[in-house]
């Protein structure tokens, strides 16, 4: 008993640390990002687009994070944990999403949670893209570098992440379902070439040309052996 009492005492303290955050954060505190976009990020926009002036050059708005989490209509624990995860990843509390309308084919109702999401500006923002680059994309399996794919035209990038265990925030052994998210980077880019280069600068590790061309030729051989089996099967 005494026990379990103790790791109940344990688990409310550590979840009070992540809701009041970090205590001891100085006044003038700047994140690292925050300072090398002021100090050398806009001069080197700049030079490579020739711009007149400083504020013309591109910057990071904001980062939106979703996670879809459809187990949660069957078990409410999981929209918990999943809220619980994404907030120590973020250190920002998330807000759960909620169905729109009924489907009955998925046994889903109006108003049930089925999702988190969460927005990041300002100081919040630059630490965790700078968490996100720096120890986060490193431990994916087989990192190659991003897709340059996840452009929309007017200045915005979308990521896809298979497992949230990548972050070294997230103690394995207390994950109970692998979840994959999506990361959104909104910025003031007029277009993809300013985007990129804004990522670029900050350190995103897109894939080289190569990589992309390998991958497209991966993709081809695979398509055409999927085409000889379905005709094959016809036969």
């Amino acid at each position: 008993m005494a026990k379990e009492s103790k790791k109940k005492q344990a688990d409310k303290n550590e979840g009070a640390e992540i809701a009041s955050g970090p205590r001891s954060v100085p006044k003038n505190y700047t994140p690292r990002l925050k300072s090398k976009y002021q100090k050398e990020i806009v001069t080197s926009l700049m030079k490579q687009f020739s711009f007149k002036s400083p504020m013309r050059a591109p910057y990071l708005k904001k980062i939106a994070i979703n996670q879809g989490v459809g187990d949660a209509v069957a078990d409410r624990k999981i929209i918990e944990s999943a809220l619980s995860e994404i907030t120590i990843i973020t250190g920002q509390k998330p807000v759960a999403t909620h169905a729109k309308k009924d489907i009955s084919n998925f046994k889903l109702r109006k108003g049930v949670a089925i999702g988190v999401k969460v927005t990041l500006r300002s100081n919040k923002m630059y630490e965790f893209l700078d968490r996100f680059i720096a120890t986060a994309l490193p431990r994916i399996r087989d990192f190659k570098g991003i897709s340059k794919n996840g452009f929309d035209g007017r200045g915005n990038y979308t990521l896809g992440i298979q497992e949230q265990i990548i972050f070294p925030e997230i103690n394995i052994d207390k994950v109970n379902k692998v979840r994959g998210m999506d990361i959104t980077f909104v910025t003031s880019a007029r277009n993809n070439d300013e985007a990129m280069a804004l990522l670029k600068e900050f350190g995103m590790p897109f894939k080289k040309e190569e990589d992309d061309k390998k991958g497209a030729k991966k993709d081809e051989i695979f398509s055409s052996v999927a085409k000889k089996d379905t005709k094959d099967s016809k036969k």
